[in-house]
């Protein structure tokens, strides 16, 4: 079997034939199409429907992106919970603006989102963090995300010393440093795969009147 490295990529394809977008069939609240295909995610055996890439812009404009995972639909926001001393905090609390994707390709489906993030408020951060296994809570105390570390040994001997801390009374408060953030949905895309790369692309966009919708060519 060749290695990896003598495959040649530009012969890596797939073809899609699943599903079309008819908008005829499409509500006029993309939220509630969104929610569908998060469930119908979640069915599909994907192992994490949620993860989401979370793109941000730091002041010189370059662009950084991660995975987060979608914690909540409110309404007509999408919420996570991440350190707010981390680059994504900060970049956000610089420039509200973010993008996010998800991609479920057993689907042969894509959403892409553009809103403004803002953080929660602090009992929502404090519901969702009591919610949190014990582990996953020492940990948030313990890192202190996206800063400079010796090496792994010093994470592993602060995780050692909050659950010395904490371990007695099982009873973890939500550090000060995280939190929630909330995405305001702005504009979001669902991207359909196409037989012969002739995707459905539609797009809504929110307006003083609501929200609208378009076909966008592939």
């Amino acid at each position: 079997m060749a290695n990896w490295s003598d495959r040649k990529l530009e012969r890596l394809r797939r073809e899609y034939h699943l599903e079309q977008l008819d908008e005829e069939n499409l509500p006029g609240d993309p939220l509630l199409l969104f929610k569908e295909w998060m469930e119908v995610a979640a069915k599909s055996g994907n192992i994490d429907p949620t993860a989401m890439t979370l793109s941000t812009v730091d002041e010189s404009g370059a662009p950084s992106s991660r995975i987060v995972l979608l914690k909540k639909i409110d309404h007509n926001k999408l919420i996570f919970f991440t350190n707010y001393n981390s680059r994504k905090a900060r970049e956000i609390q610089n420039r509200s603006g973010v993008a996010v994707h998800f991609y479920w390709p057993e689907l042969e489906r894509q959403v892409k989102i553009f809103g403004i993030a803002k953080e929660v408020k602090d009992q929502d951060s404090d519901l969702y963090f009591s919610s949190r296994p014990f582990e996953s809570q020492v940990s948030a105390w313990a890192s202190p995300q996206s800063a400079l570390v010796p090496d792994r040994d010093y994470l592993e001997s602060e995780y050692r010393l909050y659950l010395e801390k904490f371990k007695s009374s099982g009873d973890v408060p939500r550090p000060a440093h995280w939190g929630g953030f909330s995405i305001n949905l702005k504009r979001i895309e669902f991207w359909q795969g196409g037989r012969y790369r002739l995707h459905d692309r539609i797009e809504y966009s929110l307006n003083d009147e609501g929200w609208s919708r378009i076909r966008l060519a592939p």
